[in-house]
């Protein structure tokens, strides 16, 4: 009777070990073992800010001086390629939380913190906890999200190494803010890192303030990789490091101008190193000091997290696993750029290995485009002096100039991403096939971002619905058809002239929007029909107002421009900060709309203010002048 028990018991477990899928027989293998703690991994991530691998040692950078990272890469795993989804913290860590990214859900604009649904969005802490974890973060958050305190999830926002040994398995994020781009602010004079001892970008003129304000966070990453090391020596003391994974990270890259909130290598690249100990040897992708060249993106982090843990991965995450028995290339990454502070942009980015494909739905809008934050800082200051000094070349000077359409680098011999292959008929096959892929995860992933940010606000507003909900209805949400529309208009073909023309009648503002942006984009020698682009001043949208204005005032008809702007911002439109945008764009001054200027209320989360400090705009709207005309253009 026993030996036929034991016969049917070990015929059973065959048959499940057959039946179960690679990741549900790995997870029961951890819940086996939960018994036992010390059969499942603790995961220790040693995440920082804002640098790129060009600041780190190991990443062949002669310069840097990151000993204990480059110690952990000897220890560990170096990958090669790892790109974050953002190329700033929120929306960053807002992919992160959720395993969902911020694109796809509308916590993309930067410090927006739209609402998701949370019911059936769980952030990963929720998981880990469920599988038997304690789950800590000191002490960033960030995640961008409304309807939740970014707190909530956690166990604990303290790294008490005592505690997490009786409290194993742990999961513990400890977050270094010592390598923020405002440690880059500053006195720059006083370095202790030679500014001779520094790799400029490419695209960086060879200034002495440059180079000092490089020797300046050189200094902040050594006191980066200095608390790295303390919490790697406080894991050790604490009698953890046999049984615990390390992950080290940054959240995007950076930091010196150019690199946080672009989607070159130099917003995207960030250096990743794991190490894991010897007991959960089954789980490293080669022998420890190798490097790995596996493309991996941060939105597989959050799956491969749970995964390791033995924790559920539920069907919304968009992520693969890209560690362990369960791993899963992939052939593409996708980065998004939209909003940042009081600037509006709108930029995607796909890559493999090689190449890196842009596409950029505001070319209208500068790289270089002024912003309060980022112009602390002594390099930014520095360069732009230089650029208006006439001293800057066709490499160094192009970050002040406009965007093409599309860029195409290929970064294995270009990593600085400063020779654009997009128009090169060599490259042509790479340029098709990225770019579809690209079309193809937009669709996929339902791309919150193909209409303007307070469009969108406008029609959670109406419907009553989260962004999440809105961009996964096509009845109030068209992905497909703004898409194409978008294609229309960044082709800058005059033929599609007509189908603008239809377009800006339809029901749909954003397809009307972007046959506006369409027109604005055609060159001028296109002759535009002027009774057409008037007729749109009175659109329903704001959006394609804004830009229909724009286009009579490139035209000549700065009057009617002027009086559409004035009365949006006297109204406080929901497009206001486009608008303070575009008129700095222009250049030409803010004397004709102050009184409009001062008179806005609309806040967007501050940022109309933001602009309004700096086109020194007073807060109290000045003395009416006699005699100016208020009348409504038409």
């Amino acid at each position: 009777m026993h030996r036929n028990t034991s016969k049917a018991f070990l015929v059973a477990c065959l048959f499940l070990t057959l039946i179960l899928t690679p990741a549900a027989f790995h997870r029961d293998l951890l819940c086996a073992a939960e018994a036992d703690s010390s059969q499942r991994p603790n995961i220790l991530w040693l995440t920082c800010e804002d640098n790129n691998v060009n600041w780190v040692g190991c990443y062949g950078n002669p310069y840097a001086e990151t000993p204990r990272i480059d110690a952990l890469a000897t220890e560990g795993f170096q990958y090669m390629h790892c790109y974050s989804n953002a190329p700033v913290c929120a929306p960053s860590r807002s992919t992160w939380i959720t395993g969902v990214h911020a694109i796809s859900m509308g916590t993309h604009p930067m410090r927006s913190r739209n609402e998701i649904p949370h019911d059936r969005i769980r952030y990963y802490p929720d998981l880990l906890k469920e599988a038997g974890y304690f789950v800590g973060n000191e002490k960033k958050t960030d995640y961008n999200i409304g309807g939740r305190p970014d707190t909530e999830a956690w166990d604990t926002n303290k790294a008490d190494w005592q505690e997490l040994k009786q409290k194993q398995p742990f999961f513990m994020v400890i977050n270094s803010t010592l390598s923020h781009e405002s440690k880059a602010f500053g006195d720059v004079d006083h370095t202790t890192h030679s500014p001779d001892d520094v790799r400029l970008a490419k695209y960086h003129p060879d200034i002495p303030d440059i180079r000092k304000n490089y020797a300046h966070y050189h200094d902040q990453m050594k006191k980066m990789d200095a608390e790295i090391g303390a919490s790697l020596d406080a894991l050790e003391a604490a009698g953890l490091a046999e049984n615990t994974i390390v992950v080290h990270n940054s959240d995007h890259g950076g930091v010196i101008a150019r690199s946080k909130r672009f989607l070159f290598n130099s917003g995207t690249h960030c250096p990743l190193i794991i190490r894991i100990p010897e007991k959960f040897k089954h789980l490293r992708p080669g022998d420890p000091g190798s490097k790995v060249h596996d493309l991996v993106s941060f939105i597989d982090m959050t799956k491969t997290w749970l995964n390791l843990c033995g924790a559920q991965t539920p069907d919304y995450l968009q992520g693969r696993v890209f560690l362990g028995p369960d791993k899963a290339s992939r052939d593409y990454h996708v980065s998004f750029r939209t909003r940042m502070d009081e600037r509006c942009d709108n930029v995607r980015a796909i890559r493999d290995t090689r190449f890196l494909y842009i596409r950029n739905y505001m070319p209208y809008a500068p790289w270089g485009q002024h912003l309060n934050y980022l112009w602390n800082m002594r390099a930014t200051q520095a360069w732009q002096e230089h650029y208006l000094a006439g001293k800057t070349d066709s490499v160094t000077g192009r970050f002040f100039g406009t965007k093409p359409p599309a860029e195409l680098y290929d970064t294995s011999v270009d990593p600085d991403n400063v020779n654009n292959l997009v128009d090169d008929p060599k490259y042509a096959a790479e340029v098709e096939r990225l770019s579809k892929a690209l079309d193809a995860w937009q669709l996929e992933h339902f791309d919150s971002g193909l209409i303007p940010e307070s469009e969108m606000l406008k029609r959670v507003e109406q419907s009553g619905k989260m962004i999440y909900d809105i961009v996964r209805d096509p009845s109030l949400y068209d992905v497909k058809a703004y898409q194409q529309a978008a294609a229309a208009a960044l082709a800058i073909d005059p033929q599609n002239r007509a189908k603008f023309y239809q377009d800006l009648q339809h029901t749909d503002s954003g397809v009307r929007y972007w046959a506006i942006v369409g027109c604005f984009l055609l060159p001028q020698k296109a002759d535009l029909d002027m009774e057409v682009i008037r007729k749109s001043l009175d659109d329903e949208s704001d959006h394609v107002r804004a830009m229909a204005a724009w286009i009579l005032y490139r035209s000549g008809d700065q009057d009617a421009a002027q009086a559409c702007w004035n009365e949006m911002l006297r109204e406080s439109s929901y497009a206001s900060l486009k608008i303070f945008n575009i008129i700095d764009w222009i250049g030409n001054g803010t004397q004709p709309y102050e009184e409009a200027m001062a008179a806005c209320q609309y806040s967007h989360g501050g940022y109309v203010d933001r602009m309004k400090e700096y086109m020194k705009i007073s807060s109290k709207p000045p003395a009416k002048t006699k005699g100016k005309s208020k009348a409504k253009a038409n």
